[in-house]
């Protein structure tokens, strides 16, 4: 920063771990000592709290607060280790948040992709000996003893080498199951908070419309109210049911806000051309459920624009919708590098210290990932360009943060944080959340099948000898790929062969910026290699899909991530036709985070397995589910479209839409809400608690649901509205209940699923959110098209 106050009052040379018989890594030197300044006493309302520290602070102090270091972390280490002198002479006012501590950003030859892998990380024992030294300086050597906030990515795993690594965002959506993925989220909050860090930057509510878009696969899928309720148990894994967050927990940071998964054309950051009454109905629900629902932390806004408003200087939604509307009271963050592109993409500032302006009068809190543009504040508040109550509001949300992590009381790593970390109950939670995220989309018959019933098993593919874990993930301790999960299935029943058949991209590298597909005469190649090997095997099981490069988020014109089509790349196609050709009974394993079009293969195969991005644990996911040690459960939280022309498709259309192709059939490839099992459910026609209901009032709907085959497994039962009749146009249907059942064979189960007026509303014509009188349609099913209805009246 370029204002700089006197120098610090004290400072400590050395790391120098305090002895304690704490599980934490230093002491609590924090705590207030009698006679104390308020801010420092743990028993005071927060809210007091910050108001006596506000009131000590310098103008730099607070500005420093709501900045953040992450390439500049260059000026407060040497190499890789904190120097607590070059901080104090770099930052004599101190800092507010370093952005993630686990990678070597700012190290000399440190990686500087976002999402990177191999030697870009710290160790974990470096990361936590980072953070010790960084909190020692913050409390012990700089004025008023601040400590730092750390943040890192958490979408799927702590983004932090030797961590759990879960499955996929849209993988666990597919789960359909609440607890889940409240339980994944914890674990991952422990090994977050394990570490030092207080601040995980997930989980993604945004509604996703358009599987050209990479990021697709860090949604919770393209439905409302699935977004929401996967978002408000994620967000109650991460952060506990209290305002303030326990020693296992961290606050969790509700993104992208909003409209980011409908982007004009499929590309990442571009124009979300929606209009007012969509928001209302599609894309704010998710968002607006978690704060309602939630002591949601932080907030951040979506890189785009809507209606030529880019979301970092949206006064409307960042101040009407959310803190004036939905009451949220938290921080506002920034997306990487979002405040400057106000200017450098979106030209509706013209420099650096109009983008601080704009976003700070939007209610941005703090500039992410280095306050590059808020670092300029200090001199505009003495300019008169920027009201000093601005910062002010920022700063005393970004302390909230801090009070409400609980910093100032022990803002240290764990001791042990090393056993909290991949350790074997987070082991079985990912292989069992690995369970419940894989669908079956197709099954002639062949599955599951039996260990040794086929001598000879031939597992070939550019995604069957490597775990596919997806974008935002590190390295964990164990991976395990389909290939290595089926010899260990059929070790000694069995022999198990294997092949290539292709190569998707040159590089498995996914934080390389410019991808390349691998060479087709090569591939061509591979082919006839895997062809020779399938003919002396008994069946085919075929691992195909997407790579961490050609589905992703493309954060830079030159680091794309964006597709026009959605069919398999690389001779996919091809070595599946010769693996058809070859007679033998094929099984696709399909490996990928975006919901692929391939009608050729779903087709010509026996049996479809959508895996998503599975964890590390899922080689051994995908085997126990072939070899039918695990019944599939999961359902398509997306609408899987036949092709890319059909884009955008999603089950909750308008009446109006898909009236047909002149030569295409306009039906999905795979229904919202579709999964398969091994064994048969029947379901009972829905019953309501009454046939009539107020505008205000709720009632219960019941199915019986029957396992009428000879395996246990698990259903989702899945609700669905539609209004008749209304002022304004509605979907044909619209899902508003779900419940995941474990049944045995023969087993009944009456599911109770209670709806109220939320299920029933719709913004009017003067934009009012309200219940119109009328008859509704309740639907319930296995899917969002196989479903038996009853008529409600709402009077």
């Amino acid at each position: 920063m370029s204002a700089r106050l006197a120098p610090r009052v004290g400072r400590r040379q050395a790391l120098g771990l305090l002895a304690s018989t704490s599980l934490f890594a230093a002491a609590p030197a924090v705590a207030a000592k009698k006679g104390g300044p308020l801010y420092k006493d743990a028993s005071a309302p927060i809210d007091l709290r910050v108001r006596d520290l506000i009131g000590r602070m310098t103008l730099e102090e607070k500005v420093g607060q709501i900045i953040a270091l992450w390439a500049t972390k260059a000026e407060i280490m040497d190499d890789l280790t904190f120097s607590p002198e070059k901080a104090s002479k770099a930052y004599p006012q101190s800092f507010g948040q370093i952005t993630r501590p686990s990678d070597r950003r700012g190290a000399p030859n440190g990686s500087t992709q976002a999402g990177g892998v191999g030697a870009r990380w710290r160790t974990p024992a470096d990361t936590v000996a980072f953070i010790n030294a960084v909190q020692k300086w913050a409390v012990e050597d700089t004025r008023l003893g601040i400590p730092i906030l750390f943040h890192e990515e958490s979408l799927h795993g702590y983004m932090a080498t030797d961590a759990t690594m879960f499955p996929m965002a849209i993988g666990l959506a597919g789960s359909f199951d609440r607890q889940l993925m409240r339980d994944v989220q914890s674990v991952i909050a422990r090994e977050v908070r394990a570490r030092g860090v207080h601040l995980a930057l997930s989980p993604v509510v945004d509604i996703a419309r358009d599987p050209r878009w990479g990021r697709i696969e860090e949604t919770f899928g393209e439905d409302p109210y699935l977004c929401g309720e996967m978002g408000v148990a994620a967000v109650l894994g991460l952060q506990g049911e209290s305002r303030q967050i326990g020693p296992d927990k961290v606050m969790a940071t509700l993104k992208h806000m909003t409209g980011h998964g409908q982007p004009q054309s499929g590309e990442n950051i571009a124009p979300a051309p929606i209009s007012t009454r969509e928001l209302r109905e599609n894309f704010f629900p998710p968002f607006r459920q978690v704060v309602k629902r939630t002591g949601i932390a932080a907030v951040m806004p979506s890189y785009n624009e809507i209606d030529g408003v880019p979301s970092h200087q949206n006064k409307w939604l960042l101040g009407d919708i959310l803190r004036g509307e939905w009451h949220f009271d938290g921080a506002v963050v920034s997306d990487y590098g979002a405040v400057p592109e106000l200017d450098t993409i979106h030209h509706v500032q013209s420099d650096l210290e109009a983008t601080a302006r704009a976003a700070l009068r939007a209610g941005v809190d703090c500039e992410l990932p280095d306050g590059l543009a808020y670092r300029t504040l200090v001199e505009q508040v003495r300019a008169g360009k920027v009201p000093l109550e601005a910062v002010d509001l920022a700063c005393t949300r970004m302390l909230t943060l801090k009070f409400r992590a609980g910093l100032f009381e022990n803002p240290w790593p764990r001791r042990d944080y090393d056993a909290l970390t991949g350790n074997a109950e987070a082991r079985a939670l990912a292989l069992k959340a690995a369970h419940k995220s894989i669908a079956l989309l197709k099954n002639d018959g062949l599955l599951p099948l039996a260990a040794g019933a086929h001598k000879r098993v031939a597992v070939i593919g550019p995604n069957a000898a490597i775990a596919r874990l997806g974008g935002y993930s590190s390295i964990p301790r164990q991976d395990v790929s389909l290939l290595e999960g089926v010899q260990a299935k059929l070790k000694g029943k069995a022999e198990v062969v294997h092949a290539q058949g292709v190569f998707i991209t040159q590089s498995e590298d996914r934080s390389v910026d410019e991808v390349f597909l691998a060479d087709p005469a090569k591939n061509r190649q591979l082919i006839a290699e895997a062809v020779e090997v399938a003919k002396t095997a008994d069946i085919i099981l075929l691992a195909i899909g997407d790579t961490e490069q050609t589905s992703r988020e493309g954060f830079a014109k030159n680091h794309l991530g964006d597709r026009t089509s959605l069919d398999l790349v690389g001779e996919q196609n091809d070595l599946f036709a010769a693996m058809k050709a070859t007679g033998k009974p094929v099984v696709v394993c399909a490996i990928n985070g975006r919901p692929p079009s391939y009608p050729a293969v779903v087709e010509g195969c026996n049996a479809l397995l959508e895996c998503w991005y599975p964890g590390q644990e899922g080689g051994t996911a995908m085997a126990d589910i072939l070899f039918g040690d695990v019944n599939p459960g999961a359902k398509l939280p997306v609408t899987v479209a036949r092709d890319a022309g059909q884009i955008p498709i999603f089950y909750n259309r308008k009446p109006s839409s898909r009236r047909g192709y002149v030569f295409e059939d306009i039906s999905p490839l795979f229904p919202f809400g579709h999964g398969l099992s091994y064994t048969k459910f029947d379901f009972g026609p829905p019953r309501l608690s009454a046939p009539r209901i107020g505008v205000g009032g709720s009632l219960t709907v019941e199915v019986d649901v029957r396992n009428a085959g000879t395996r246990a497994g698990d259903e989702v039962v899945q609700l669905y509205v539609h209004d008749q009749t209304a002022s304004v146009t509605r979907p044909l249907k619209e899902l508003k209940g779900f419940e995941r059942v474990t049944l045995a064979p023969g087993e009944t189960k009456t599911v109770r699923l209670t709806i109220g007026p939320e299920a029933f509303s719709l913004w009017n014509l003067d934009m009012q959110l309200v219940v119109e009188p009328g008859l509704f349609d309740i639907m319930v099913g296995p899917d969002s098209e196989t479903l038996q209805k009853v008529t409600l009246e709402i009077a």
